[in-house]
């Protein structure tokens, strides 16, 4: 058995034989006197004893998460900082706590963050961009939570996500990174120490990573759930036809690039990936429509930010990939289509 003990200022963990196998390894602080406490919040920090500053610590567990998201925890970075970006990352199996090959990243380069759930280097599910209310591609259902506070922080020292949890429902929440590759969200309760799968994440063939390829959109109430974009063909109809959708689908008729241009209005999307899209924040729908008409490249565009009404533009200049038709949720998507495709079939 193993053992936890204050050194010099630093949290140490020790083996059976005494040898250290962890160390905070703080520098320049060892002749401070040192507490260790675990805060409510599942937070675990050293502070100086002496300070009157609660909230000012040495170190803190909410700094290196491993497979679990608590209230109030952070994953994400900070801009001009030496600290690791903050990501989960599964143990390698139920009983063993080594990293795994499963990991959820937060996106933050450009203007538009979403989540990754990656094994190892390969992408496996995407939330979609955080639209100033929810994840775009997490549905609206399972984010109308009545008990917990989404908190996306985008400033000049910081992206990143945390959530919070109104203690009047008295439920505990954990959002975590498990071993087989889902990203779940755990609830209890005090009264009922029973503790239940809110959510599990990818939840259907719909949200697999690509799995309907360029111009294509994945749909459960469908068959097959992989469906091209009006105006749009199967790549490899051959393929299409034995339900191997992963070439996507292609113009049935080039764009003119100009006024003879039109848009399909596609409700309740799952917004395209954001890697390469551009965002305005300044401009409205009507003027990202018209920004789209004027580039030959436009291929599609989004409302950035779905509150009071819709704001923002997103355009995409690239493929349209990784999209998903909902019942509910999701937002509108208007894709460049040919004159010839917006014609009544």
């Amino acid at each position: 058995m193993g053992t936890l003990k204050i050194s010099h200022a630093s949290l140490v963990l020790l083996d059976q034989s005494d040898t250290t196998v962890w160390s905070t390894n703080l520098t320049g602080v060892a002749h401070l006197p040192v507490t260790a406490e675990l805060l409510a919040n599942g937070n675990f920090v050293l502070r100086d004893s002496k300070t009157n500053d609660l909230d000012r610590f040495m170190w803190q567990s909410f700094d290196y998460p491993v497979d679990t998201l608590l209230p109030e925890m952070k994953l994400g970075r900070k801009h001009k900082s030496s600290e690791k970006e903050k990501i989960l990352t599964s143990w390698k199996s139920p009983t063993d706590p080594s990293s795994g090959e499963y990991s959820l990243i937060l996106e933050t380069e450009g203007f538009l963050h979403e989540f990754y759930l990656l094994n190892n280097e390969f992408k496996v599910y995407r939330t979609g961009p955080w639209n100033g209310v929810r994840f775009n591609g997490i549905p609206k259902k399972m984010q109308n939570w009545s008990y917990i506070a989404n908190n996306f922080i985008d400033n000049k020292e910081e992206i990143a996500y945390s959530f919070q949890v109104n203690n009047n429902h008295n439920i505990h929440t954990r959002f975590r990174m498990s071993s087989t590759g889902y990203l779940q969200v755990i609830t209890w309760t005090k009264t009922v120490p029973q503790r239940n799968m809110f959510w599990s994440f990818p939840e259907d063939t719909c949200d697999l990573y690509k799995v309907c390829g360029p111009y294509a959109y994945c749909d459960m109430h469908t068959s097959p759930t992989c469906n091209c974009i009006k105006g749009f063909v199967p790549k490899n109809a051959g393929r299409w036809d034995l339900r191997d959708m992963s070439g996507g689908c292609v113009r049935s008729s080039k764009l003119s690039c100009g006024e003879g241009d039109g848009f399909l209005r596609m409700s309740q999307m799952k917004l395209p990936e954001t890697s390469e899209a551009l965002v305005e924040k300044r401009i409205g729908l009507k003027e990202c429509r018209e920004k789209c008409v004027r580039d030959c490249n436009c291929t599609g565009y989004a409302n950035m930010d779905i509150m009071n009404g819709g704001s923002g533009c997103v355009t995409w200049t690239g493929e349209l990939v990784d999209m998903r038709k909902y019942d509910a949720g999701g937002q509108d998507l208007y894709v460049k289509v040919a004159e010839a495709s917006l014609v009544p079939s």
